[in-house]
Parts: structure tokens; C-alpha cells; sequence
């Protein structure tokens, strides 16, 4: 099942206050969030050998990788935003 379908009336309400671009872009922040949540969790379980108290190695990587995305995401979020308020500045 898609995510449109899914979580339709979550985007929905994200698309009506932020526009469409913008509250896809919200909603993908809360997923990328939950997967945040749930790689913590099992980091916690999973833990690295060669650095004890640390997750294994391929957790911090999903990690570093959801963390970074979500950064890029919030950037392009406050950039659709600064074009909103500020038309025809590049």
C-alpha cells in the first residue's frame, strides 16, 4: 500500500497548512523520525563488540544516514519557505 493511502489523512492535514510541497516534506521528517525512534531502540539491543556501550556498526551508519537526511530535508523546507515570503530572490 502506498504512502499516500497509508497516511492520507496525516499529509492531508501537513499539505492544507504548508502547501503541498512543504507538508510532503513534513511528513517525510516525522517517517524519517519514527525510523529514527526505532533504529535507537534496537541500537540498544544491538550492541557493537568492539566498542561497548555503542551500537554495532551498521546501526550507527542507519543512524548517521537517517540523521543526515532529515537535516537536508529541513534545509529544503526553510528554503520553499524564504522563496515563499521573499518572491523573485534567488
Amino acid at each position: 500500500m502506498s504512502v499516500y493511502d497509508e497516511r492520507r489523512d496525516e499529509l492531508d492535514r501537513y499539505e492544507f497548512m504548508m502547501g503541498v510541497a512543504r507538508g510532503r516534506l513534513a511528513m517525510t521528517l516525522d517517517l524519517l523520525t519514527d525510523s529514527l525512534v526505532l533504529v535507537g531502540q534496537h541500537g540498544v539491543y544491538c550492541q557493537s563488540s568492539r566498542q561497548p556501550g555503542k551500537p554495532a556498526m551498521d546501526i550507527q551508519m542507519i543512524w548517521k544516514g537517517i540523521s543526515d537526511a532529515k537535516e537536508l530535508v529541513a534545509s529544503v523546507m526553510e528554503e520553499l519557505k524564504k522563496a515563499k515570503e521573499n518572491p523573485g530572490k534567488d
